[in-house]
């Protein structure tokens, strides 16, 4: 007998799109290339609990919290990172 997860499986949100305040778990750097490693040497990994902090007009820059610091992202930086909320365990929002 399998546990089910509270969540909807399809939670994961783009950074750039959660509001002042809100937060969740790194789940996903989206893209390839200098992107994308850019953001992993940040320190933005997957598993990573973040916080938005601040948003500029048009969300450029966003400022986020994350192991002890604030960093400014850029609209497309920002947009690359993919959030799951930190009650979900990054299931597939079935059955487990």
């Amino acid at each position: 007998m399998g546990l089910t997860c509270s969540c909807s499986g399809g939670n994961e949100r783009v950074l750039s799109a959660l509001e002042i305040g809100e937060g969740g778990v790194v789940s996903k750097i989206a893209g390839d290339g200098s992107l994308k490693r850019r953001i992993l040497e940040m320190g933005l990994v997957p598993g990573t609990e973040i916080r938005v902090e601040r948003k500029a007009p048009f969300n450029d820059p966003v400022s986020v919290w994350f192991r002890g610091y604030e960093l400014s992202l850029r609209v497309d930086e920002a947009n690359a990172v993919l959030v799951r909320p930190a009650g979900c365990a990054g299931c597939s929002g079935g059955s487990r």
